[in-house]
């Protein structure tokens, strides 16, 4: 582990294809995070937002061709800081404008992208 994480972080990983999620589950194992999921539908991704014990996520900007603003709503409701994962670029993020301030990674990224989008928005606090 570098130290990017505090120990033992929770990180909900929400994608519905199954190499993406791999390769996200990877690269946060390898910081020593333990992983939530990976989730593939927006309906279960946010019971799983419901049920707590988070520490952030990183959420793929549609399953399946359905948007993840419950999702994002869910974690932000919750305080829980987290980074969109898309091949898409912003103007394919939740319509609601209070979740265009998050960090948004493009597919294909390096793990040391995601390492360091998530860890700064752990250490943001989720806020804006």
């Amino acid at each position: 582990m570098t130290g990017w994480f505090p120990e033992g972080c929770r990180i909900l990983i929400v994608e519905d294809e199954f190499l993406i999620a791999l390769f996200l589950q990877d690269a946060l194992e390898d910081e020593g995070c333990r992983i939530i999921g990976p989730v593939g539908r927006v309906n279960e991704a946010v019971q799983v937002v419901r049920r707590g014990g988070i520490d952030s996520a990183v959420l793929d900007a549609s399953l399946d061709g359905e948007p993840v603003t419950a999702v994002a709503d869910a974690l932000e409701a919750g305080n829980v800081p987290f980074v969109f994962h898309s091949g898409y670029g912003p103007e394919h993020l939740p319509q609601r404008h209070r979740h265009r301030h998050r960090p948004l990674l493009r597919k294909p990224c390096r793990p040391s992208d995601v390492v360091g989008a998530l860890s700064g928005a752990i250490d943001k606090g989720g806020r804006r």
